[in-house]
């Protein structure tokens, strides 16, 4: 009798056993419709994909340098034209900026310059043996001198020579003479935060050249 009672005992055993765990159908499920274990898998899954998303995001920041500076200028220019309602596209000369741009170009990278003192101030003769680049200084320094004499105490002047332009400078005070010797002809013809403005009045066909 002993014997048949263990027998029932051990027999029941593994399905008393297997009762106890959870068939599939039956495994508690949550909010979303999924167990546990795959809330688990899909939580993981979610993170690595948004960490993945987060990585992706910070490689896509777009590149803010135009290239080269003439066309970044032009390009600013062309962002404030767009962005007012009030430009008068019939009188927008984007070309004409080009050209004053190469003029800029030339008079600074392709100009022989010689300072002389005189005995009010700094003369500076600024040449070229290339028509092109001639032509270019002397537009430049007599549209600056227009613009910016009597800035700083300083009188300026111009005149045409022979394959450019001087640029004679007269400070107000004898202690600017350092100051005008240190920057040189390039220097003075940054003098002033004009320029910006400058290209917007030629883009709008507004040009004092």
């Amino acid at each position: 009798m002993r014997m048949i009672s263990i027998f029932v005992f051990l027999a029941f055993l593994p399905s008393a056993t297997f009762a106890q765990q959870p068939l599939p159908g039956n495994m508690p499920l949550d909010r979303h419709g999924n167990t546990p274990a795959n809330s688990q898998t899909i939580h993981d899954h979610a993170g690595a994909m948004n960490h993945d998303d987060a990585h992706t995001n910070e490689t896509r920041d777009l590149p803010r340098e135009a290239g080269q500076s003439a066309f970044a200028a032009i390009q600013e220019i062309v962002v404030l034209l767009e962005a007012d309602r009030k430009t008068d596209w019939s009188r927008v000369d984007i070309e004409a900026l080009r050209q004053h741009l190469i003029d800029m170009q030339n008079v600074t990278l392709s100009t022989k310059v010689l300072s002389r003192e005189i005995s009010i101030g700094i003369r500076f003769e600024a040449t070229s043996d290339t028509p092109a680049v001639a032509a270019s200084i002397k537009r430049m320094v007599i549209a600056h001198v227009m613009t910016m004499d009597g800035v700083n105490g300083w009188t300026l002047e111009a005149a045409e020579i022979p394959g450019g332009a001087t640029l004679t400078v007269t400070p107000a005070n004898a202690s600017d003479l350092d100051k005008i010797r240190g920057l040189g002809f390039i220097g003075v013809m940054t003098v002033g935060m004009h320029h910006q403005e400058h290209h917007l009045a030629i883009a709008t066909g507004r040009s004092p050249h």
